[in-house]
């Protein structure tokens, strides 16, 4: 929960108040007044993505009632507030009726639409829909996110027709999004790619961890190749090299540096690809492969895997195994994970970069 303190607050006239005597709560309200009542300044507790203000009694403890909320003119309500914090940043929230979406700003000058407070009535939702995008546009707003939950995908119909475009989509929910200003769209696409990682495992007998697939194209029908996979949302691209090898084979292993990388164009859904080969050290030994995805696996030695005939005919593939190889022999570094943070955005991530501890070592590409 954080606090914030309201500094300013400004008069409105309101066509009907009613039930004074009791506590009213509604999000962004807090007025000095109301028919002639003064409502003194407040501390307000938010919290959640949709801020709610608790108006305090006037001297003669008196209370706004919660039904006001539907009496409040045609217009915006506009209240300043600060957020208490140790950077001192402030903001503006905008409050109107009822028939306006519920909705908050980000922080490029556009709004995002609060999925949990959607009406319930796709009527209702028509109207309020086309009298929101006006209201944001009087007040200058620029991109509106809104994000409908696929038990509510009646709604999806009705935003594509008032001129809402799609975003992307995942398991649970579709983004739309709709630019209010003329002139091109600023917000900014969907994802552009897709990452993969490959696990290439060498033991001490110098055998390779390799797996025939059970879904496979035609062209890779009798080929041994390293466990790969796609990464997680979340997830650390060494991370889920380690799983990936883990999920198929039952082998567990520890990373030592991403070899190389490949990126690649219009591949599944005209997206890019970015695939990275891991180099891991292998803690296990027996192998359990997962029957779901995985025809076969085994240790197979170096020199039978690279003579494969797919291998050598492939120069991306050959060139990979050289790789490899040239960092066992230690003719080559990798790069390797180092968690650091940046004051950028304050968060903890993971910097891939080459580090020679041996002055003498070489680490130049064989």
């Amino acid at each position: 929960m954080m606090e914030m303190k309201l500094f300013e607050s400004k008069s409105v006239s309101v066509s009907e108040i009613v039930h004074l005597g009791r506590t009213y709560s509604s999000p962004f309200l807090n007025f000095k007044n109301i028919l002639g009542v003064k409502f003194s300044p407040q501390i307000c507790a938010c919290k959640g993505i949709v801020l709610k203000v608790t108006c305090a009694s006037t001297s003669d403890n008196t209370y706004l009632p919660e039904k006001a909320i539907g009496s409040i003119g045609q217009g915006k309500l506009s209240l300043s507030y600060r957020i208490n914090g140790t950077n001192g940043t402030s903001s503006r929230l905008y409050c109107s009726d009822n028939r306006v979406l519920h909705a908050f700003d980000d922080e490029y000058g556009g709004v995002i639409v609060d999925p949990e407070r959607l009406p319930a009535n796709p009527n209702a939702f028509v109207s309020i829909l086309h009298a929101s995008l006006s209201h944001w546009k009087n007040m200058g707003k620029k991109g509106v996110w809104l994000k409908l939950p696929v038990e509510r995908s009646e709604l999806v119909p009705i935003a594509v027709k008032e001129g809402f475009q799609y975003h992307h989509a995942e398991r649970g929910y579709l983004m739309l999004t709709y630019w209010i200003p003329e002139g091109p769209c600023m917000l900014p696409d969907n994802a552009s790619h897709q990452v993969g990682v490959g696990g290439f495992v060498v033991n001490e007998k110098n055998e390779v961890l390799v797996v025939q697939e059970k879904h496979r194209a035609p062209a890779s029908v009798g080929l041994w190749k390293i466990p790969t996979g796609f990464v997680l949302e979340s997830e650390e691209i060494f991370s889920g090299a380690i799983r990936e090898v883990k999920e198929e084979t039952g082998i567990d292993t520890e990373f030592v540096e991403v070899i190389a990388f490949r990126h690649a164009h219009n591949v599944a859904f005209e997206k890019s690809d970015l695939f990275f080969i891991c180099m891991l050290r292998p803690l296990s030994t027996q192998i359990i492969i997962d029957d779901l995805e995985i025809q076969a696996a085994k240790w197979m030695p170096l020199v039978d895997f690279v003579e494969q005939p797919l291998i050598q005919e492939d120069c991306m593939f050959k060139k990979i195994i050289d790789i490899c190889i040239a960092r066992l022999g230690q003719r080559y570094c990798g790069l390797s994970a180092h968690k650091m943070v940046s004051k950028f955005d304050g968060q903890l991530s993971s910097l891939y970069y080459n580090v020679v501890q041996n002055q003498d070592f070489n680490c130049g590409a064989s």
